[in-house]
């Protein structure tokens, strides 16, 4: 049995739906050190959870398809959350190299603030403004910071996507042949 054909046997389905979960988890860990953690995220930080946002409700769709068995569909769409999670590895790739002083990061870096909520706090707001620098990893967890970690996370669910749009593209060509 090739690698392709055991990749078919429903493991789009749960494939799909482990990228689904790896990818809520992330992003609830991510939202979790930012609000309970008070960690408070750089512009790049920010952007870097883009990709989660958007894949989630795409893989969702994703699963509903293959369960309905449009898988061709629902290749496609693991397609584009695979291309989503590369972008996004090669995004915390730079951003980890900039807090690494590898490269310079963007010269425009100091976003996460929070909005004033009130005219009687804009002054003592403003003196207190700290701005979130995207070179400087503001915690490291054996060596790596945050993007480092979203690299890798981002990284690892590119692979499992993939892998997703392989199955689902081999199982819809299975079907197609039993239904002739």
């Amino acid at each position: 049995m090739a690698f392709g054909e055991r990749m078919a046997r429903g493991t789009d389905y749960q494939l799909g739906a482990l990228a689904l979960f790896l990818s809520i988890a992330t992003i609830a860990a991510a939202l979790g050190f930012q609000y309970i953690g008070g960690y408070v995220p750089c512009m790049l930080c920010l952007i870097e959870r883009y990709a989660y946002y958007a894949a989630i409700p795409v893989l969702f769709i994703a699963l509903v398809l293959t369960a309905g068995g449009h898988r061709r569909f629902a290749a496609a769409l693991f397609l584009i959350v695979g291309l989503a999670f590369l972008a996004n590895t090669v995004l915390g790739i730079y951003h980890a190299g900039a807090e690494w002083k590898f490269w310079p990061g963007p010269a425009a870096c100091g976003g996460g603030q929070s909005l004033t909520t009130s005219a009687g706090n804009l002054l003592s707001e403003i003196e207190n403004i700290h701005v979130i620098k995207c070179d400087e990893a503001s915690l490291r967890f054996l060596g790596i910071s945050f993007a480092g970690w979203n690299a890798v996370a981002s990284f690892f669910l590119m692979m499992i996507s993939f892998a997703a749009a392989l199955a689902a593209r081999e199982q819809s060509y299975e079907t197609t042949a039993t239904d002739l």
